[in-house]
């Protein structure tokens, strides 16, 4: 039976599905629009779909996007391992600059919804680790936006492994920084 449980930030949920196994492998259904609807109480529109291959170590986030419909994420771990991070960056949340991370591995059964205004971030914990996401509306450039990972006032508590990031990531401003320019 698939279930969906809210996660410590509002608007944020892990979804876990069953996992079907035997010597071929496995079968497990990450996604279903009619069941994803009626557990999340709103549609779930995809208006596109993406995949990222990162290797041990990459950190990739804190990004979301300032779109006016606002932009939903539905992530799982294709292969691999990673540990997915949510950051709400909603000043008016009572939340506010709180994080909650949990680890999705490929095969797990498990997915994460993360709704619109909140910061998505993600750390492969595994070589050749890839991650899929649905979004609720297109990448547009022009609305899309970085605060560090590393950001010492938002402290996510990362793996103690060797971290690499994009140039993009780790010149990112802090929220601090973002919150006072926007």
């Amino acid at each position: 039976m698939s279930k969906l449980t809210p996660l410590k930030i509002k608007g944020s949920s892990i979804f876990e599905s069953p996992v079907y196994s035997d010597e071929r492998g496995y079968f497990s259904e990450w996604f279903k629009a009619s069941l994803v609807s009626e557990l999340l109480g709103k549609e779930f529109g995809i208006a596109q779909a993406n995949l990222s291959k990162s290797r041990k170590g990459v950190v990739r986030g804190i990004h979301f996007s300032s779109a006016p419909l606002g932009q939903s994420k539905w992530i799982t771990c294709a292969a691999g391992a990673l540990l997915d991070v949510v950051v709400d960056i909603r000043p008016d949340s009572p939340t506010f600059k709180l994080w909650d991370a949990h680890e999705l591995r490929a095969g797990d059964g498990r997915s994460i919804f993360i709704a619109e205004g909140l910061g998505h971030a993600f750390l492969a914990l595994e070589d050749e680790t890839v991650i899929s996401y649905l979004l609720s509306t297109p990448y547009s450039p022009s609305y899309e936006h970085a605060i560090n990972p590393l950001d010492p006032e938002i402290g996510i508590a990362w793996p103690s492994i060797e971290l690499s990031l994009s140039e993009k990531d780790a010149s990112a401003l802090s929220l601090k920084e973002f919150l006072n320019f926007s």
